[in-house]
């Protein structure tokens, strides 16, 4: 599956059906090069331009990946991701 490929997935939290967005980045292990995380950025601000908190999703919070959406089961809340 390529980057792109996700991109175009929107992803969806099962625990409250909330539309979370569409994946920005995904985080590597620098260790084995396994996908850790992907990254939904927060909703645009100031015609889009200026990001909110994201929210980063670890890869076993994945519940199923579809053709359509990501579903995911997650219980926090959008956070600054620290570099």
């Amino acid at each position: 599956m390529r980057f792109s490929d996700f991109q175009k997935k929107e992803v969806i939290n099962v625990s409250t059906g909330e539309r979370l967005g569409y994946t920005d980045d995904l985080i590597f292990s620098e260790r084995d090069g396994q996908i850790e995380s992907i990254v939904v950025p927060g909703p645009g601000k100031l015609f889009g331009l200026i990001r909110g908190e994201e929210m980063v999703v670890p890869w076993g919070s994945i519940c199923r990946i579809g053709d359509d959406v990501i579903l995911v089961e997650v219980h926090q809340k959008r956070t600054p991701r620290r570099c």
